[in-house]
């Protein structure tokens, strides 16, 4: 026998709705075994090709799934690339991500996609499955090559960055991704309502002097979107939802039996517009911070299951490009290492979600939405698994991030939980301990 013992961990399984203390057995990158109750492990003295982890008082969760990251590759891997990036996902508890297509040039085709298929297996530590643009350079005159993309392995289309203004183009990519089994990820802005706004339209952008960005920027759009789906029968994930109306919308959506599934960032479930405390460009972000309310509703609609999942919207910058004023730095936040801590701090130790409802949302959720057979901790599973201490209380450091990025509001921030270790295929990535020793 070979391969890693996790010992005497809560066992949180949405897939099985186990939420138990259990051991389980990897062995060849699969899930060998759940001993369960009072089933135990096989003894382990003397085989020293087992490795034991003993994960008392911890968390054992499927690998997280981040459906929104950007990996900055190719073109722009000054601020991010695919070793970086993957880093800090395994590090964060991440074993598959999500790579958004706006990058230099756009991943518009399939030769573009097996690039980075290819790429990422000789440098990522996580699985990285690269979403398609929606039209040729994102430019939205022109649909990209869907069909060619699908078949190269793109689980979704998306726009990401900007929202597609023709509608009628918008209705045939979502006819074509439909036809292809695939979902289209909508990033929903209406840029003339957004203007030059750099935060939420509010009392503090107008005490900053800054220009504002008001709710209908966003739900605008993301009601054309949901009517879109509808009619088209695509299934429509929506990103980074930030104000209560589009959440309402959604959950009208769902009632309706329309295709809908919704994502919420960490920053827009724990911060609001009040809490950014100047011309701070690392507060910047789009969709802004909203009000307290938005922030509310965000909270309650994870809780309640109108939002499907919680995706991070990873987006590094260097320090140059976030060292000027709101007014002229990029949006963008990064999260893959803050997100599982965050989420631990706003709405599990406060009792809004459960410690399973967590693994759903960043784990299982996401698996369906990809069609993957991952997320889950089942028998015969892929050993993708995170091992995370929800007591452990530590001070966020941007300076000891394995992103290039160090733009996140978070940096200081005192927060309760911490992945331990992070497992792809049966493979240590990401090791806590190990880490702090080097």
């Amino acid at each position: 026998m070979s391969g890693i013992l996790i010992k005497g961990g809560r066992v949180l399984d949405p897939a099985t709705n186990t939420d138990q203390i259990a051991d389980i057995l990897i062995e060849d990158a699969k899930i060998k075994a759940v001993y369960k109750e009072k089933k135990s492990a096989p003894e382990t003295k003397g085989q020293e090709d087992v490795k034991v982890i003993d994960a008392k008082g911890c968390y054992i969760m499927p690998g997280f799934i981040d459906l929104h990251v950007h990996l900055r590759d190719p073109g722009l891997t000054h601020k991010e690339d695919i070793a970086s990036g993957s880093r800090a996902a395994a590090r964060g508890g991440y074993t598959t991500i999500c790579a958004m297509p706006n990058t230099k040039p756009v991943i518009d085709s399939a030769e573009k996609v097996r690039y980075i298929e290819l790429k990422a297996k000789d440098e990522a530590v996580v699985n990285v499955l690269q979403i398609g643009a929606v039209t040729v350079g994102q430019q939205g005159r022109q649909l990209a090559d869907i069909e060619g993309m699908a078949r190269a392995g793109s689980p979704a289309i998306s726009e990401d960055g900007k929202s597609v203004m023709d509608t009628m183009l918008y209705r045939k990519a979502m006819k074509r991704a439909a036809e292809c089994g695939i979902s289209v990820f909508a990033h929903c802005e209406d840029p003339s309502l957004a203007g030059d706004g750099v935060i939420h339209e509010s009392e503090r952008a107008r005490e900053l002097h800054l220009a504002g960005i008001c709710h209908a920027t966003e739900d605008v759009i993301t009601a054309r979107d949901i009517l879109l789906a509808e009619e088209t029968g695509v299934h429509l994930h929506l990103c980074h939802v930030s104000t209560a109306r589009s959440g309402e919308m959604v959950r009208v959506a769902k009632e309706m039996g329309y295709p809908i599934t919704a994502e919420v960032c960490p920053h827009h479930f724990t911060l609001s517009v009040e809490d950014i405390p100047g011309d701070h460009p690392n507060y910047k972000m789009n969709p802004p911070l909203r009000d307290p309310s938005d922030v509310e509703a965000l909270r309650q609609g994870l809780k309640d299951g109108i939002f499907d999942v919680i995706a991070t919207d990873h987006a590094p910058h260097t320090m140059q490009e976030k060292g000027v004023s709101m007014w002229n730095a990029p949006f963008g936040i990064v999260g893959l290492e803050t997100a599982a801590s965050l989420t631990n701090s706003v709405l599990v130790k406060p009792g809004i979600l459960t410690p399973l409802q967590m693994a759903e949302k960043m784990s299982y959720n996401a698996a369906k939405i990809l069609k993957s057979e991952k997320g889950t901790l089942r028998e015969g599973a892929a050993a993708d698994v995170v091992i995370f201490d929800p007591d452990a209380e530590y001070t966020i450091d941007a300076a000891k991030f394995a992103s290039k990025g160090r733009n996140t509001p978070f940096h200081g921030r005192k927060v309760t939980g911490r992945v331990e270790k992070t497992i792809v295929g049966g493979t240590i990535v990401y090791d806590r301990e190990d880490e702090e020793k080097k």
